[in-house]
């Protein structure tokens, strides 16, 4: 899955300071590497949700196949209508959205005519029936109606032969019903991202055992599934793997085997027992490995042979925060993604004061909310610490702070970035 066009970063990238690159530049140069996966499978459209077009998807049909109406109401010729008083008309026939259409309509003639239906020959306007009186077959229509009002032309959503979709469209609710609205029951989409994934540390226990002294339960594994399976990822939970280099070596060479990316949780520091880092300069390429942002300075990213690697921190937010700031849209690319589905950053007011020092872009855990006035505002989750996983069930948004920003004060403008997202 590497590109073999990308650089060597010695020379690609003369600001390169792998003790501590900032976010973007982070961003910057994993995208050198990335290209989608191989691979493509045609879907019945029912199971298509939330994977990518591996081409697109082009109309057969036009879209609305025929000229119709926007409005209950009555199709008139408009030069019937009179601009200064009321129009009467006589009713001769009503078609429903189905039907076909009726014979074409004479002049000083209107059609009833529902939402959807075909307009007949003739017809060019449509009334909606909230501007007209009926008695009987007689029906007085309001002036000041615009020629050409309310009606849906032929192909006006999509002309046949035209692109509904384009490659790299991922695949929602609103895109499943399109796809349908066309009569098509199957895609072409490429085929899912495989990651593999695993913690490291003789600390870790896996839910089922019995902790002993000095042990704590692994959460990030659980926390990266959740993650992985919420963006339509096939995953590998390869487990705990203890703190020593064969165990990790053997893991390396198991996930690089069965997946497209391998992450890890933990072993990426500077500690004796962080074996991640050598083995990764061994066995396969070590782009970078440290960041300067908080939660989360200490990140590997490189490859293990055919592989994308990305070695996680240990502590469970910063898992979190890591894999949002650079995992997932790396992910989303190799998986097809075009254009990557954005979070979009919102400028907001502060109510609590937030500690910061110049240096490192921070992402810490806030609750967005609206005020007694309406105004959205944000506030801190309290304790930033990496550890308290907490934190992030309570909040609903990262807050942002830019990597020159230093203590800021209540009531201050703050980007923040929400957590979900509608569709």
């Amino acid at each position: 899955m590497n590109n073999p066009d990308a650089p060597d970063l010695a020379t690609c990238a003369d600001d390169y300071d792998p003790q501590s690159m900032t976010v973007a530049q982070a961003q910057s140069v994993i995208f050198r590497y990335l290209k989608p996966v191989d691979g493509t499978m045609w879907v019945p459209l029912r199971t298509a949700l939330n994977r990518f077009l591996a081409e697109d998807v082009v109309s057969p049909m036009s879209v609305p196949p025929h000229i119709n109406s926007a409005m209950d109401g009555y199709a008139v010729r408009f030069t019937d209508l009179s601009s200064t008083g009321e129009t009467a008309l006589t009713v001769s026939a009503t078609v429903l959205a189905g039907a076909p259409s009726p014979p074409p309509l004479m002049p000083g003639q209107a059609i009833r005519i529902m939402t959807g239906a075909a307009l007949p020959e003739n017809a060019d306007t449509v009334v909606m029936q909230e501007h007209s009186r009926r008695e009987g077959d007689r029906v007085w229509l309001q002036p000041g109606q615009q020629s050409g009002q309310h009606v849906r032309q032929a192909g006006e959503d999509l002309h046949k032969g035209a692109s509904a979709l384009r490659r790299g469209q991922r695949l929602r609710a609103a895109e499943l019903g399109l796809i349908a609205s066309l009569g098509i029951g199957e895609v072409s989409v490429f085929r899912p991202l495989r990651v593999a994934f695993f913690s490291t540390g003789d600390e870790l226990t896996s839910i089922g055992h019995s902790l002993t002294d000095g042990q704590i339960y692994d959460s990030n594994r659980y926390t990266l599934y959740g993650m992985l399976t919420g963006l339509g990822f096939e995953c590998f939970d390869l487990g705990v793997v203890r703190d020593h280099p064969v165990a990790i070596e053997n893991a390396f060479e198991e996930a690089s085997r069965m997946a497209d990316v391998v992450l890890t949780s933990g072993g990426v520091s500077v500690g004796e027992a962080d074996f991640i880092k050598p083995l990764l300069a061994r066995m396969g390429k070590v782009v970078f490995w440290k960041i300067a942002m908080k939660p989360g300075r200490p990140l590997a990213y490189g490859h293990l042979g055919q592989c994308h690697f990305f070695g996680l921190p240990g502590n469970p937010v910063a898992v979190m925060v890591t894999f949002y700031a650079f995992v997932r849209d790396a992910l989303l690319t190799l998986a097809g993604a075009n254009p990557l589905p954005v979070i979009p950053r919102l400028t907001v007011r502060t109510t609590t004061p937030l500690k910061k020092a110049p240096g490192r872009t921070e992402f810490q855990r806030g609750i967005v909310s609206q005020n007694a006035q309406g105004e959205w505002t944000v506030r801190s989750t309290g304790n930033q610490g990496s550890g308290i996983l907490r934190s992030m069930s309570d909040a609903n948004c990262f807050i942002v702070l830019p990597q020159d920003c230093g203590l800021v004060a209540a009531g201050s403008e703050v980007e923040v970035q929400l957590f979900e997202g509608l569709l």
